[in-house]
């Protein structure tokens, strides 16, 4: 591998910094002409940092610029998150649909106190049980993403999920929540 400080790539936190500055406006332009989703824009150039941070001493300026690796990897996320919305598409949701889902009939008023009760009770959980449940449950992410992510083995997150399962039903058993 080559020492990314001698070669120009993103080692350090101040040349992060740096190239974050000089190719993050940019970034966002072309990540948003390919999905046409702000939120979804933001969340791959942030991801396409957090790459790049990760894999810095991957970064080789006698193969290419700083610029056109960090649009490579923007580019291969554009494509990963193509495909996961392919597979889970969004489909906007009606506030009576949430009240349904939320398994009451007495309005929104309902539902948001719903949603107050799950966001408290997994407030309750700790951070590794609570991360591994809203990203692979409430946001649908596959294991091996999330793995990828955290930087740990799939089981690690599948254990996670089980043991935080367990744990926020007795938190909601606690807070006198009958499921």
């Amino acid at each position: 591998m080559v020492d990314a400080a001698r070669t120009g790539g993103p080692r350090d936190e101040v040349a992060l910094r740096a190239a974050h500055r000089a190719h993050a406006a940019e970034l966002y332009r072309f990540v948003l002409r390919q999905l046409g989703d702000a939120g979804a824009a933001e969340d791959v150039v942030q991801e396409t940092f957090l790459r790049a941070w990760r894999t810095a001493d991957r970064f080789d300026a006698r193969r290419g610029s700083l610029r056109a690796w960090l649009f490579a990897i923007a580019r291969n996320l554009v494509i990963d998150h193509a495909r996961r919305r392919a597979v889970r598409p969004v489909h906007p949701v009606e506030a009576d649909s949430l009240v349904a889902l939320a398994g009451g009939d007495g309005g929104f008023d309902e539902a948001t106190m719903t949603a107050w009760t799950v966001e408290e009770a997994l407030r309750r959980l700790s951070d590794d049980h609570r991360v591994v449940l809203v990203e692979t449950y409430l946001r649908g992410r596959p294991y091996a993403e999330v793995s990828a992510e955290l930087g740990v083995p799939v089981g690690t997150v599948r254990s996670r999920v089980f043991y935080g399962l367990k744990a926020l039903r007795v938190v909601m058993d606690e807070m006198g929540v009958q499921l």
